[in-house]
C-alpha cells in the first residue's frame, strides 16, 4: 500500500475572500491528494477551532500561516511513512498529536485540510473519484438539493431572525429538472420581491435576496407565490434555518422574532404554525446550541416536519448521540469540518445511519469550489443536500457535480425522499 511521502500548505482565500488553509499530501507511488478548510459564516462554540493569525495589517486578522506552519512544520512530519489508505489512524495520529478537545493547539483548519488530503490521495491511488471510494463502489443516488433563496439577519432597517429560506424540488423528475428549478426560481423570486418592495431587491451576504421583511411568514408568501406563478408548487416543498444561537440572549433566555424577544416556548408555538401552513422538509437550528430542555418539546409539538441540529450537534459524535437519546433531533447537518477530520464525520454518520436519524451534508458559507462535503453526499448515498444560493461558482460547482455524478453512474437517479416527508 502506498505511503505519505510528503506533506505541504499554502495559504488561499475562500469565496469571501477570507484566509484558509490548503493541503497537499503526496504518497510514495507518486499520487497526489488536495484539500482545504471552509468556513461558515454562522459558526457554532461547539465547532473545531479555526486558527488564524491576528495580524490587523493583513486581511483584518484572518490570516492562516500559522494554521499553514503547523502543517508543514508538526503534522507533515508525524505521517511521514503512514499508509494513505488508513484514514482512521491518520485521523488519530493528528488528533492525538493536537491533544486538545477542539484541535486549538494544531488548529482544526490545518488538520482538516491534511485529513480531506489524505482522503483524496488514497482515492487516486486507486484511480477512482472519491466519492466512490467513500462508497466502495458505483453510486445508485444522488441527493435532492435544497435552495437557499432568502437570507434572513440585519439589512437596513430590517432584522429577520431567521437566517435561510429554502426551496426542496423534491418531486421533481430528475436531478436535471430539480437544479433547473432551483436556478430559474432565484431569478423568479426577484421579480416578484421588486414589485413587493418597488424596488430592487438586494443581494444576501450568503447570495440569495436580502430579506424583505422581518416576518418568515411573509417572506414564505412571496416564495409559495413565486412557485404558484411558475407552475413549481406541486413539485417544491420548503425548509427552514433558524440559525437562533445568532439571535438568542442568554441572560434573559429569550429569541428576537418580528421585532420582539419571545422565549423558546413562543417560538415553538410560531415554527409549528408555519409548519401547518407550508410543507416544511425540515427546520434547522429552531433553539439556542444549548437549549437541550426545549429541543424535545419542539420534536413533540411539531409532527409535520423534521427537527434538525446544526450548531445544537456540530457533527459531534457525543452530541449527536446526546440529542438522540434525548429525542431533541430527527437528524443534523452534516459539516464535516465542524468536527475536523473526515474519520469522525464518517463515525458521525454512520451513528446517525444506524439509529435512523438524517444526516443532511451541507457546505459552508465560506465555501470552495471542489468541496470534498459533495464526496461526502454522493457516496454516502444521504437523501438530501443544502446547496446555498445558486449564485456563485462554488455553488454552481456542487450543482454540476451532483448532475456529473448521475449523469455517469448507469441506472443512477434523485433519491426519492417522499418516505421521510411529513407533511
Amino acid at each position: 500500500m502506498a505511503k505519505i511521502a510528503r506533506v505541504t500548505a499554502r495559504q488561499l482565500i475562500d469565496c469571501k475572500c477570507r484566509p484558509l488553509v490548503e493541503a497537499d499530501v503526496e504518497t510514495d507511488d507518486g499520487h497526489l491528494g488536495r484539500g482545504s478548510s471552509p468556513t461558515g459564516s454562522s459558526v457554532g462554540k461547539f465547532e473545531a477551532a479555526v486558527i488564524r493569525d491576528g495580524n490587523p495589517n493583513e486581511y483584518g486578522g484572518l490570516g492562516v500561516h500559522k494554521a499553514v506552519a503547523n502543517v508543514k512544520d508538526a503534522i507533515g512530519p508525524a505521517l511521514i511513512g503512514m499508509e494513505i489508505g488508513d484514514q482512521r489512524a491518520i485521523d488519530v495520529r493528528m488528533i492525538e498529536l493536537d491533544g486538545t478537545p477542539d484541535k486549538s493547539r494544531l488548529g482544526g483548519n490545518a488538520i482538516y485540510s491534511v485529513s480531506i488530503a489524505c482522503l483524496r490521495a488514497a482515492a487516486a491511488c486507486a484511480n477512482i473519484p472519491t466519492y466512490r471510494h467513500l462508497r466502495g463502489g458505483p453510486i445508485r443516488t444522488v441527493p435532492v438539493p435544497s435552495f437557499n433563496l432568502v437570507n434572513g439577519g440585519r439589512y437596513g432597517d430590517v432584522v429577520l431572525a431567521f437566517n435561510e429560506f429554502l426551496i426542496v424540488p423534491y418531486r421533481a423528475g430528475s436531478i436535471y429538472e430539480a437544479v433547473e428549478i432551483g436556478t430559474e426560481c432565484l431569478p423568479a423570486l426577484g421579480r416578484v420581491l421588486r414589485k413587493f418592495l418597488k424596488s430592487d431587491p438586494a443581494v444576501g451576504r450568503s447570495y440569495g435576496w436580502a430579506a424583505p421583511s422581518d416576518d418568515p411568514d411573509l417572506v414564505l408568501e412571496l416564495m409559495l407565490d413565486t412557485l404558484e406563478k411558475n407552475h413549481w408548487a406541486d413539485k417544491t416543498a420548503f425548509a427552514l434555518d433558524c440559525a437562533s444561537s445568532e439571535m438568542f440572549d442568554a441572560s434573559s433566555g429569550t429569541y428576537l422574532l418580528k421585532g420582539k424577544r419571545v422565549d423558546a416556548i413562543e417560538l415553538i408555538g410560531f415554527a409549528k404554525d408555519l409548519s401547518e401552513k407550508y410543507p416544511l422538509v425540515f427546520i434547522e437550528d429552531l433553539l439556542d446550541e444549548d437549549d437541550w430542555e426545549h429541543y424535545p418539546i419542539a420534536v413533540r409539538e411539531m409532527p409535520r416536519t423534521l427537527i434538525l441540529g446544526d450548531d445544537l450537534t456540530a457533527t459531534s459524535l457525543k452530541r449527536i448521540r446526546l440529542a438522540h437519546e434525548s429525542g431533541a433531533v430527527h437528524g443534523f447537518i452534516l459539516k464535516p469540518n465542524q468536527v475536523g477530520t473526515v474519520t469522525e464525520a464518517l463515525d458521525a454518520h454512520a451513528y446517525a445511519r444506524e439509529n435512523g436519524l438524517l444526516s443532511i451534508p451541507s457546505g459552508r458559507a465560506g465555501g470552495v469550489v471542489d468541496d470534498v462535503v459533495m464526496d461526502f453526499s454522493v457516496g454516502l448515498e444521504v437523501p438530501l443536500q443544502k446547496n446555498g444560493a445558486p449564485r456563485s461558482g462554488e455553488r454552481i460547482d456542487k450543482l454540476n457535480f451532483l448532475m456529473r455524478a448521475c449523469d455517469i453512474n448507469e441506472g443512477c437517479r434523485m433519491y426519492d425522499i417522499g418516505p421521510l416527508l411529513r407533511f
